[in-house]
């Protein structure tokens, strides 16, 4: 049994309901994670009878962005409810925005989640001689190489850890 018409409830009873499933669509790339998960949503705002829900994308050029905008226009028409879609560009997004039950679930689908906070993005930029620690999402051993720098999608690094000898991704922190 699906979602009952917009006609059998007034439109303002559906929107909290709707507001939850959009911020509950998966990412095309990472379907463990919600867009809300990732941080991409940046407002779901009630406008008359609908919602305009505004995203910001990982990086301006993110393939998933378009199945991402698709699959919460769909939430809107399987309900009925009047969506619209805005993308937002700035500020950019970082992976500062990524919860940290993303970052449990990245950890648990076996993708290292972004570690340290993301790189300065205005002003003077600060230099430091440390090397990033990257932990293996299946074992927690911190002995861990980078093989490339972009991985299986361009938001991440293919890794490889030292103790366990298994190849794994790496979420970028930008």
């Amino acid at each position: 049994m699906g979602p009952a018409p917009a006609s059998e409830h007034a439109a303002g009873d559906l929107l909290p309901l709707v507001e939850r499933e959009v911020r509950a669509v998966l990412d095309p790339e990472i379907p463990v994670l919600t867009i809300e998960d990732l941080g991409v949503i940046r407002a779901v705002d009630r406008v008359g009878d609908g919602l305009v829900v505004t995203l910001t994308p990982t990086y301006s050029g993110c393939p998933a962005m378009h199945a991402m905008e698709q699959s919460v226009l769909e939430v809107g028409r399987r309900h009925g409810v009047p969506l619209e879609v805005r993308t937002r560009l700035a500020p950019a997004w970082t992976t500062d925005w990524m919860s940290e039950a993303g970052r449990d679930k990245l950890r648990r689908f076996g993708i290292a989640p972004p570690s340290g906070a993301a790189p300065h993005t205005s002003g003077p930029v600060p230099l430091t001689l440390t090397a990033r620690v990257v932990a293996c999402p299946r074992c927690g051993s911190e002995d861990t190489e980078e093989l490339a720098r972009f991985g299986s999608t361009a938001c991440k690094a293919l890794r490889r850890c030292r103790g366990c000898r298994e190849p794994f991704d790496e979420f970028k922190p930008i």
